[in-house]
C-alpha cells in the first residue's frame, strides 16, 4: 500500500444545513453537525453510517457539489467550493444515482467524457476490466442497475484521477459483478489513489476500508481502522458474538452471564456479545438446562463491524 503521509482529503467541524422545512414551521434542519475526516493517497477511507445519517452529504460537500455552512474541506490542494479547472480534472466521482444520460451508449459515452481529459485511462482497458463490452450496444435507459454501476465506475476513472469518491458503489451489484468492482478498487488503492467510499452494507466496508469514519445524526461517532474498532475496548461488545434460535421472550437478565450484553434481536433470535469464554458457555447451557431450553441453532464468530455500528450508532438490530 502507497498510503501518503499529508490527507488528500481533510475535513474539519463540517456543517450544513437544510431547510426551510415547511412540516417543522419552516425552521431549519442541521444534517452535519461538524463532520471530520482524512484520507489519503493509497487508502480505502469507507464513511458509514445508517439511512439519513449524512454520508452522500458528507461528500457531496467534500466534492463541491453541495455548498456547506460552517467548517472547511481541503480537497488535494484546493478548496472544492471553490474548485479550479485543474482541482476538478484530478477528482473521479461516482454518485449513487448514476448521472448517467439515458440515451447514450456505453462505449461512447467514456470516449466522450475521455476526450475532455489531459490523460485519460484507457477506455479499452476500462471497458475490458468492467466488463462493459456484454453490454456496450444498450442504451443506458435498459441497462440493469449492476451494469449502470459498472458503466459509472469506468466513467468516474477514466479521467485519470487522484482521488475516487465513490457512493455506494456495490448498490444494485450481483455478486459477480461485486468481485469485478471490489477488485478493481484494491488495484486502484495499491497503484496510489485516495479512495472515500460511503456503504450501509457493513460487510463491505470490512472487506476494502483501511480506515472507517461511523457517523450518526450527522456527527462523527468513532473512527479507526477494522482491527481497531473491533478490537476496542470502549463497548461492551468487545471480544466474540454468540447467537442462538430458542424459545421467544427468555429471561436474559438472569440467563446470561455477568460481563457480557445480550438482546433479542426478533423474536426466538439472541444474540450475546463480549468476550464470551467456554465458563460462559458452560453458564449459560445451565442456565437453559434450568429453564427447560433447547436451542435449535447455535453460532459463536468474532466480533464484526457490523457489531461495532449497531454498538456507536444506538441502532437496535432489526
Amino acid at each position: 500500500m502507497l498510503r501518503s503521509d499529508s490527507p488528500c482529503l481533510q475535513i474539519d467541524g463540517l456543517i450544513k444545513d437544510f431547510g426551510p422545512v415547511p412540516a417543522l414551521e419552516g425552521k431549519m434542519v442541521r444534517v452535519l453537525d461538524g463532520i471530520n475526516l482524512k484520507a489519503f493517497r493509497g487508502q480505502v477511507t469507507a464513511l458509514l453510517g445508517a439511512n439519513g445519517a449524512g454520508k452522500t452529504t458528507t461528500i457531496e460537500c467534500a466534492q463541491g457539489l453541495l455548498k456547506r455552512d460552517g467548517g472547511t474541506i481541503r480537497l488535494l490542494d484546493g478548496d472544492p467550493g471553490r474548485p479550479t479547472p485543474s482541482l476538478r480534472a484530478r477528482v473521479g466521482v461516482m454518485l449513487q444515482d448514476g448521472g448517467l444520460p439515458p440515451s447514450a451508449r456505453p462505449i461512447p459515452l467514456l470516449r466522450h467524457v475521455a476526450g475532455m481529459y489531459r490523460n485519460p485511462r484507457s477506455v479499452d482497458g476500462l471497458v475490458e476490466r468492467l466488463g462493459i463490452d456484454s453490454f456496450a450496444g444498450t442504451s443506458i435507459r435498459r441497462l440493469s442497475g449492476g451494469q449502470k454501476q459498472r458503466l459509472a465506475m469506468a466513467a468516474s476513472l477514466v479521467g485519470n484521477p487522484e482521488v475516487l469518491f465513490l457512493d455506494e458503489p456495490s448498490a444494485g451489484l450481483d455478486p459477480q459483478s461485486r468481485v469485478i468492482v471490489f477488485d478493481l478498487v484494491r488495484e486502484l488503492r495499491d497503484e496510489g489513489l485516495g479512495i472515500v467510499l460511503t456503504t450501509h452494507l457493513l460487510d463491505d466496508a470490512q472487506r476494502l476500508a483501511d480506515y472507517v469514519y461511523i457517523i450518526d445524526a450527522g456527527r462523527t461517532v468513532t473512527e479507526g481502522t477494522v482491527p481497531e474498532l473491533i478490537n476496542s475496548k470502549r463497548s461492551a461488545g468487545t471480544g466474540r458474538v454468540l447467537t442462538f434460535e430458542a424459545t421467544p421472550g427468555l429471561d436474559l437478565e438472569t440467563m446470561v452471564p455477568s460481563g457480557l450484553s445480550a438482546i433479542e434481536t426478533r423474536p426466538g433470535s439472541y444474540t450475546v456479545t463480549g468476550p464470551v469464554t467456554a465458563a460462559d458457555l458452560a453458564a449459560l447451557a445451565t442456565a437453559w438446562d434450568a429453564a427447560g431450553v433447547m436451542p435449535t441453532a447455535l453460532q459463536l464468530s468474532p466480533r464484526s463491524l457490523e457489531d461495532v455500528f449497531l454498538e456507536v450508532s444506538g441502532k437496535e438490530r432489526r
